[in-house]
């Protein structure tokens, strides 16, 4: 054995004990997860609510921060660029995984930037609109919009998000035209929605909820390929004259790419038991999400590289170019 191959070996060996030290050690300080969303929408609830538990069960503080802005890329690139130990995560959401067909110049690579952690749940995007709106199905919403040009416009929590990409599609699929209104997540499109100032919009179930129960919203359509349990008899887009409709959305956690793969282990597996527990589950099932977690941290990884590869097609279809 040569001196060369004997010394990378101790190398080799220094920066295991070295690694795994660090994770025995790990948490020693308050851990950050940051949302690309403001308050209010369903990133924000996901990650509050499974950030207290993480944190009781790691011993240390964990804290959410917002920092909203350019439809999430503002919090990813922080995190992205953020120190690989452990103490900065970020709410890895479908729009992360459309951002390289819908964003150009961006500062990370929406797979490898990131050790992915697990999915933390997934639910439906609807469709809603103000009661005063002259439409209570998808087919009239449509008749109005092609027989009213210029006069339909439709929020969403962000510019070249899944709800976006979803109206969007609608549009070519239904042949009308709409006016896009973005906004900084979807806590901050539902005050304008429901107060009447946005008509319509396509939004997560976690803001959307509340109000369609109090009235102060009509929902049209769910997303999904089946209805939603929280709103039984709401019909999918599917289901209402766009045959094969599907759009889901999902929430994950990831952390920088070079985390200590012991510390990913650990978050899994804490994050795992967490998301089975019935406070959550309740919690979840509340705002139109479910409970779906990875079975392993690699199985994320393979969930996100599918969902990366399936968007460029879908914003072709929908007539939308990278900006």
């Amino acid at each position: 054995m040569t001196k060369h191959l004997l010394q990378r070996i101790f190398t080799l060996l220094i920066c295991v004990a070295a690694g795994s030290a660090f994770a025995q050690a790990w948490p020693a300080k308050p851990i950050r997860i940051l949302v690309g969303y403001a308050p209010g929408g369903v990133t924000d609830i996901v990650a509050r609510t499974v950030g207290q538990p993480l944190g009781d069960a790691l011993g240390q503080s964990v804290v959410v921060e917002n920092r909203p802005g350019a439809a999430g890329v503002i919090a990813t690139e922080l995190v992205a660029k953020a120190p690989p130990d452990g103490y900065t995560l970020l709410m890895y959401v479908d729009g992360n995984s459309m951002m390289s067909a819908a964003i150009k110049g961006l500062q990370h690579d929406p797979l490898k930037s990131f050790s992915q952690i697990t999915l933390l749940g997934r639910g439906s995007l609807v469709l809603v609109v103000h009661p005063s709106f002259p439409a209570s199905t998808l087919q009239e919403l449509v008749q109005y919009a092609k027989a009213n040009p210029g006069q339909m416009s439709f929020a969403t929590p962000g510019k070249s998000g899944p709800q976006h990409l979803a109206f969007e599609s609608l549009k070519v699929l239904g042949g009308f035209q709409a006016e896009h209104i973005p906004y900084k997540g979807g806590g901050q499109a539902i005050v304008d929605v429901v107060a009447g100032q946005v008509k319509v919009a396509l939004l997560g179930l976690a803001p959307s909820l509340p109000h369609i129960k109090a009235g102060k919203l009509r929902a049209i359509a769910v997303t999904t390929r089946e209805r939603s349990i929280s709103l039984p008899d709401v019909p999918t887009i599917a289901e209402s004259g766009f045959p094969g409709f599907e759009m889901a959305q999902w929430q994950g956690l990831v952390a920088p790419a070079g985390t200590p793969p012991a510390v990913v282990a650990r978050l899994h597996a804490e994050l795992v038991k967490i998301m089975r527990t019935p406070a959550v589950t309740e919690k979840l099932g509340s705002i139109g999400m479910d409970n779906s977690t990875s079975p392993s941290p690699g199985d994320f990884t393979q969930f996100v590289q599918k969902e990366i590869n399936r968007w460029p097609a879908l914003f072709k279809a929908a007539g939308l170019q990278p900006e």
